[in-house]
């Protein structure tokens, strides 16, 4: 055996032998961690594959019955159903600017049975409500992006207007004696209407409601004279002669009305407002399960007939990915944020 003293006077380690051990030794640091993620990606596609739900899921929405949140949830359960090999049972929970359906889902069991459908006002809550029972991010993962619909301009035929330039006007003449519902604080349509009463200056008062459904029988019975909600349970209303449709809230007339004109055809061409839908589940949920629902999702999404139906209500299918999804959430919650601020909007407003 070799003395301490022998290994000082040992020849130096040339540098081109001292790089190609080097160069091993990273190449099979770089195998090992490839065969690593192959075979945890390999091992999560399998655990994917493998897993199957044995008991019915539960979706929560955030709305009472008769709501567009409720339509939107009814017509995707069934299709869904069937790709999951499960029954998906809607769970109506409206009210409380949607902070008790938001939070029973944040705090449900993370095992995938708990499915939550998420609306605009998932990212206009944490700019409106100071402190929230959950993260709307961190507590929350994203499957994808359900639909996205304009919303339409209605008031009750008393009011006596065709335009939306009338209705300013009206509004503009009579400060504060117009009442428009809504489906609850820091709901699509409470920003939609206030968004236009910051560009226009005008006043209106603002009744909240727990759902679009309330909001609607109201309006229908005179008891307010406003709404700008989702076309797809107010057109029928529209098409019977009840109410009145004055514009849409899309960018470009769409194919459901094109009669209607835009808001911003009336004189705000940077008016425009729009619902979406996503369907999410705790943060917590293990990734094998999430890749499952958004599997399941996807294909329920991009079949025809769900396409077709959706379309049909007025509504277009989105089905991003996860990813995607998350990057519109983050610029929504971004967008309003800016408007809320902008115009001071409180919770109360």
């Amino acid at each position: 055996m070799k003395s301490p003293l022998s290994l000082i006077d040992s020849k130096p380690i040339s540098l081109a032998a001292s790089n190609q051990a080097l160069s091993r030794r990273l190449w099979l640091q770089s195998t090992l961690a490839s065969s690593l993620a192959a075979s945890a990606s390999w091992s999560s596609a399998q655990a994917q594959e493998e897993f199957r739900f044995t008991r019915p899921l539960k979706m929560i929405v955030p709305y009472p019955p008769g709501g567009a949140g409720d339509i939107v949830a009814r017509m995707l359960t069934n299709p869904f159903s069937q790709a999951l090999g499960q029954s998906v049972v809607v769970d109506n929970r409206g009210g409380g600017a949607q902070l008790i359906a938001t939070d029973l889902a944040a705090k449900a069991t993370p095992d995938g049975y708990t499915l939550f459908l998420a609306s605009t006002t998932h990212s206009i809550n944490p700019s409106l409500i100071k402190q929230l029972p959950y993260d709307s991010l961190k507590d929350f993962s994203p499957i994808t992006l359900v639909a996205s619909s304009p919303m339409v301009w209605l008031v009750h035929p008393s009011v006596g207007v065709s335009t939306m330039g009338e209705l300013i006007a009206k509004a503009r003449a009579n400060p504060a004696a117009i009442n428009y519902g809504s489906s609850g604080p820091g709901s699509g349509g409470h920003l939609a209407v206030e968004l236009l009463k910051f560009m226009s200056g005008v006043q209106m008062t603002h009744v909240p409601y727990k759902g679009a459904g309330p909001a609607l029988s109201d309006l229908l019975s005179g008891q307010i004279q406003v709404v700008c909600t989702s076309p797809l349970p107010a057109m029928p209303h529209v098409k019977s002669g009840h109410l009145k449709a004055l514009a849409m809230t899309s960018a470009k007339r769409t194919a459901l009305a094109p009669e209607l004109p835009t808001v911003a055809e009336g004189g705000f061409p940077d008016y425009q407002a729009t619902l979406w839908y996503a369907l999410m589940v705790q943060s917590r949920v293990p990734q094998h399960i999430q890749a499952k629902l958004y599997e399941s999702v996807i294909k329920t999404l991009k079949g025809s007939e769900t396409s077709d139906q959706f379309k049909g209500q007025g509504a277009d299918v989105a089905a991003l990915t996860p990813q995607a999804t998350d990057a519109f959430i983050r610029a929504e919650m971004q967008r309003w944020s800016t408007l809320i601020s902008h115009a001071q909007i409180k919770i109360d407003s």
